[in-house]
């Protein structure tokens, strides 16, 4: 049976390949500018000639012509075909090779009848559009032309019931293939079907292979959602693509990319020439699309809203960019909301203009954490640099340290030496120009062989699982989503962390972003919560991967739901025995131990059977 590597496999290897890392170990490359040089693999020669761009992937030797991407090189070097070449490839970069037989091209045929949809979708809605002078008129007011509606293939869904769905279905399409992307639904009665788009604004979003693989919608008036985005489908999945990429990718020169929050922000800045601004789909930046924004820009710049959701969206961009090597830059937008906002007001050479003067990601949330406290009394002073401290701390360089510890010392009135023990902790030593810890010298007395051992006191895995899911909860949206459904308020057993729990339920009821600031707040005022907790859940960061978060908050429950039940078993056992100690029962009492026994067996059970899901 003939088989062959699917389109998907062979796309995530290439936006997965760092050409630098894959040809070093072939090559001794140097940096040289914007680029690394080295000697040729593939001819003999004595004066470097062949170069490597980081920012476009791609190879070229000035003295032999060879040339290419990370695919194109194996091929050569290894002299391999190039399934071959996929295959080593995908092998190196742990990605699981999925080839498709002529059995399986039922699977192709659906995702391209998918592409298919989708891009009569868009015609269909980029049709309305041209004929209906309300979505028109929407968009002229927000100064988009003509040239911008077509590069974009913007549309216009009516505000009607099935409009699209009489359409696609005259076009001969079938309702399951429709309704599995997201564009129909079935109505409650189940007697038909209805468009989920209705009245709205459309954006088709577009892969960097030039696919329409999924659909915004955005409202014409104030009412909610704002925005209604597909579903995940066979082919569309918002975590693994950028809004407006493929343009990027056509007009732009790559050397700079723009981050943005939403369609209309990546659409704003295009019209005014800005051809390098992408959106992240209303989702937290994934690690995927960080992959991506390191593929196709050299210079990564985060522009995302001024409000609290937007910057604490920034924090956790920087954080995922800086995990893939990208040092992003930050643009601060002042007074205004969004690269929208600040457009309706200011030339496009005054948003140029905050572009060049953007902070780097330490600068930023030194910024953020000025305007967060009062720098002008001692309380707001302490708390901003001890805020610092911790990022000053996690920083790789020596030098870069030396240099942040000197400027918040200056700035701040606040001794080196104080912020050094901040960042270092007390045991700092000083020689010549480097920071070392000293080892503390220990008196006998104090000799673990002369003191009698003490109970340290640590969380419960309990406690520790229950301030974990917490800390998801307050990470995103998404993870809030899937805990709350899994387990209930009541199986919580620290009063403490339910107190906090119901304060999160109550913001995300309020907005679809948490605000971390007043949670803390509101949190410090429940009566007779402990430091050790609010420090345990607001200054100690989780640690996961997003692609084993589910397994992870599984466990987690598990964890919670398993100790319950081991906390009401030695309850149970302890009447029992209460019980089993008395010299003599009555009837009443003899009753009540026979329910204990069928209790603690019940327990028993329930227990072995979590045992046996979880796998230990």
């Amino acid at each position: 049976m003939t088989s062959y590597i699917n389109d998907e496999t062979i796309e995530k290897v290439r936006e997965s390949s760092d050409i630098v890392n894959i040809i070093s170990e072939y090559v001794q490359l140097k940096r040289t500018g914007g680029n690394y040089v080295g000697l040729c693999p593939f001819h003999n020669e004595k004066t470097p000639s062949f170069s490597v761009s980081d920012t476009k992937q791609f190879f070229h030797c000035f003295g032999c012509g060879e040339g290419g991407d990370a695919l194109s090189f194996i091929m050569k070097v290894e002299n391999l075909e190039f399934p071959e070449a996929v295959k080593f490839l995908a092998n190196k970069l742990g990605i699981a090779i999925e080839e498709t037989s002529s059995k399986n091209q039922k699977v192709i045929d659906e995702k391209n009848k998918a592409y298919e949809i989708n891009k009569e979708t868009a015609r269909f809605f980029f049709g309305n559009l041209t004929k209906t002078e309300v979505g028109l008129n929407y968009l002229y007011n927000r100064k988009i032309n003509n040239k911008i509606i077509k590069q974009f293939g913007l549309g216009y869904s009516l505000n009607k019931w099935d409009d699209l769905y009489k359409y696609l279905k005259f076009r001969g399409y079938k309702e399951p293939d429709i309704e599995k992307l997201g564009l129909i639904g079935k109505k409650s009665n189940n007697d038909g079907y209805y468009d989920k788009f209705r009245n709205r604004i459309m954006f088709p979003i577009i892969d960097t292979r030039g696919r329409v693989i999924g659909f915004g919608g955005r409202v014409l008036d104030n009412s909610m959602p704002k925005y209604l985005n597909s579903q995940e489908t066979p082919v569309f999945n918002k975590g693994e693509h950028l809004y407006g990429l493929n343009l990027v990718n056509k007009f732009s020169d790559k050397k700079r990319i723009i981050l943005v929050e939403g369609y209309m922000d990546v659409i704003t800045l295009f019209s005014k020439g800005i051809d390098y601004a992408v959106a992240s789909l209303g989702t937290a930046l994934t690690d995927r699309q960080a992959k991506l924004l390191k593929r196709y820009g050299e210079n990564v710049y985060i522009c995302y809203d001024s409000d609290q959701a937007g910057t604490n969206a920034t924090n956790r961009a920087i954080e995922v960019l800086l995990k893939e090597g990208i040092d992003p830059k930050i643009i601060s937008l002042g007074k205004y909301k969004d690269p929208d906002d600040f457009l309706k007001e200011n030339s496009i050479n005054e948003f140029e203009k905050i572009i060049n003067e953007s902070f780097n990601h330490i600068d930023y949330r030194i910024y953020i954490n000025k305007r967060k406290y009062n720098i002008e009394e001692a309380e707001g002073k302490i708390k901003f640099t001890i805020e610092i401290a911790k990022i000053i701390k996690r920083l790789k360089s020596p030098i870069e340290k030396d240099v942040y510890i000197k400027k918040i010392s200056k700035e701040m009135n606040i001794s080196k030496e104080a912020i050094e023990k901040e960042v270092f902790g007390n045991t700092i030593k000083h020689v010549g120009n480097s920071n070392f810890r000293e080892k503390p010298k220990v008196d006998d007395k104090y000799k673990r062989e002369n003191i009698a051992p003490v109970k340290i006191i640590l969380p419960s895995a309990s406690l520790t699982a229950e301030i974990d899911l917490i800390k998801l909860m307050i990470f995103d949206k998404i993870y809030f989503d899937m805990i709350i459904n899994e387990i209930s308020l009541d199986e919580y057993t620290n009063i403490e962390c339910k107190k906090i729990l119901e304060i999160i339920i109550d913001l995300y009821n309020e907005n679809e972003t948490l605000n971390e600031d007043l949670l803390y707040k509101m949190s410090k005022e429940i009566p007779n919560i402990s430091e050790e907790l609010l420090h345990l859940v607001f200054e100690k960061r989780i640690k996961f991967s997003p692609e084993d978060v589910e397994q992870m908050i599984k466990d987690l429950i598990n964890t919670i739901k398993v100790n319950k039940l081991r906390d009401k078993r030695n309850e149970v056992k302890e009447e029992i025995e209460k019980l089993e100690n008395k010299s003599e029962m009555n009837s009443s009492e003899k009753e009540e131990f026979l329910l204990l026994c069928m209790e603690l067996t019940k327990l028993n059970k329930e227990l072995n059977l979590m045992r046996h899901e979880d796998g230990r």
